[in-house]
């Protein structure tokens, strides 16, 4: 079903002077701008490089807050990807290559980084990977989520100890001091025919829940062979105890070979508030991919099979993932498929609803623009939505500018916005605490706030800025929405605050 009436706006189109190929999730800072990264070029680095850390406003005025390959020899990082909000304010990240380690000539030397950015654009590299003697710690690491305490969680998509010379990839932690520890190894369990059972590969963007387990996917490995002859990928489990589960292994599904539960997840999952998980695969059946939703104790459903429509109008390649908005629905992109052709003459992708029950709504069709795609193409990222309602991505190739030197189009990227009439609402940062302790209420228009209350009990707070205020969770508070009386209305959280023990 295509839903009428949806307000997109392209907000930047890069240039490769301020990055380009866009491809990780934009977050919300405590001042309510957007921050975001660029794969390659910047300053210091063109293509194959570099790459950027940057902020736009939700108007779309962009700044550039760091270049990576600064250093010699990109010691800085090289390729970041996805950036983290700590509940500190300050920012957290990973690059795909440069660092300490493993340095070669050319593109793509050093295995990649751990590192923190202030607002202001100051950057501390925590941690270099391939420490290790063979990259028993990992290598190229992808995506963060942060603990009470603290502590980061993440994936390396290669690296580990595993039967592969290039290593199957890892979880790890690492303490804000820069301590790492590998929790797991995945291809740990190796079947007769070589598949790696517990999967290979891990997807960014894990789930860390309350009590300390970890959820997530892996590409490739798993119980069955997909279409391609490798494991289909799998959803897993880490308990806080250590224990590792395989909670899925794709293909298990596979009527004429395609795999009708899907195959070779690309991105992590997200926990709904009903407490089951969803997330996409881009591989089979036809080829398209799916949504799905899988249970904390494993029991799998699939919601949607893209290219139910005809000539891919419902998209394809839904690589990006998920994230579920305050009205219940999760939003999320396909890189290919949707009404309009894109440069290389497929579908340039396409901006999606889809309810908890799998009723998807085609909301925006890339490439609507132009040859070129002026509004953007090939969106790779998650949406976040931000605490005025609307949703923000990014696009990795078109926009206005071809100024670019990769082996796309010569189109840079673009960042941009889609309004569904969606109401602003707050957010807590951290998501959970105990009482007593001093917490983040993001949101917009906070200034004249004259109250608020967790599950309905008064908080004491203070005001720091029109998009933030600071709170102190009550004593009697229970697990609840937080409320935010301002002028212009009750605001309320996006989900249920958790009041630890």
């Amino acid at each position: 079903m295509a839903l009428p009436a949806q307000t997109f706006t392209t907000l930047h189109s890069f240039d490769g002077a301020d990055g380009e190929y866009p491809i990780g999730a934009l977050v919300q800072g405590v001042d309510g701008s957007l921050y975001g990264t660029t794969s390659y070029a910047g300053t210091k680095c063109n293509y194959p490089c570099g790459g950027t850390v940057f902020k736009i406003a939700l108007g779309g005025t962009l700044t550039t807050l760091y270049d990576f390959c600064a250093k010699s020899e990109c010691l800085d990082g090289d390729g970041p990807n996805a950036l983290l909000l700590a509940s500190d304010g300050s920012l957290y990240g990973t690059t795909f290559y440069g660092g300490a380690n493993g340095l070669s000539t050319g593109p793509y030397s050093g295995y990649g980084t751990v590192f923190k950015i202030t607002p202001a654009g100051k950057l501390t590299t925590l941690y270099s990977f391939c420490s290790q003697s063979g990259c028993a710690d990992g290598r190229d690491p992808e995506g963060l989520v942060q603990a009470a305490n603290g502590d980061l969680y993440g994936t390396t998509g290669f690296g580990g100890i595993c039967p592969s010379t290039a290593g199957c990839g890892t979880v790890f932690k690492l303490t804000p001091g820069g301590t790492l520890t590998t929790l797991y190894n995945f291809c740990s369990q190796v079947a007769s025919n070589g598949i790696c059972t517990d999967g290979e590969y891990p997807n960014p963007g894990l789930v860390l829940t309350g009590n300390g387990d970890l959820y997530g996917t892996t590409g490739f490995g798993g119980a069955n062979i997909g279409p391609e002859g490798v494991g289909g990928g799998t959803v897993f489990k880490i308990a806080a105890s250590g224990a590792f589960t395989s909670l899925h292994s794709f293909c298990a599904q596979e009527p004429d070979g395609l795999c009708a539960d899907g195959s070779y997840p690309r991105a992590g999952l997200v926990r709904a508030i009903d407490g089951d998980f969803y997330g996409t695969t881009w591989g089979f059946p036809s080829n398209s991919g799916t949504v799905f939703r899988i249970t904390p104790r494993g029991t799998f459903t699939t919601l949607y099979t893209f290219c139910s429509e005809s000539g891919c109008a419902d998209g394809d390649h839904p690589l990006g993932g998920l994230v579920q908005a305050t009205d219940g629905n999760f939003y999320g992109t396909t890189t290919n498929g949707g009404p309009n052709t894109g440069y290389y003459g497929l579908g340039g992708g396409t901006v999606f609803s889809i309810s908890p029950h799998g009723t998807l709504k085609t909301l925006y069709g890339f490439c609507s623009q132009g040859v070129n795609c002026a509004d953007g193409e090939d969106s790779f990222a998650r949406l976040v939505q931000a605490t005025n309602g609307d949703f923000y991505g990014t696009t990795a190739i078109g926009g206005t500018n071809d100024s670019c030197t990769d082996a796309q189009n010569g189109t840079c990227g673009t960042a941009f916005s889609l309004s569904v009439g969606l109401g602003p609402f707050v957010r807590a940062l951290p998501h959970s605490a105990k009482v007593g302790a001093v917490i983040s209420i993001l949101g917009s228009d906070l200034a004249g706030t004259t109250g608020v209350s967790f599950n309905g009990t008064p908080a004491a707070y203070h005001i720091v800025s029109p998009a933030q205020l600071m709170a102190t969770v009550p004593a009697g508070a229970t697990v609840g929405e937080i409320d935010v009386a301002t002028p212009g209305g009750l605001l309320r959280s996006a989900g249920p605050f958790l009041v630890l023990p």
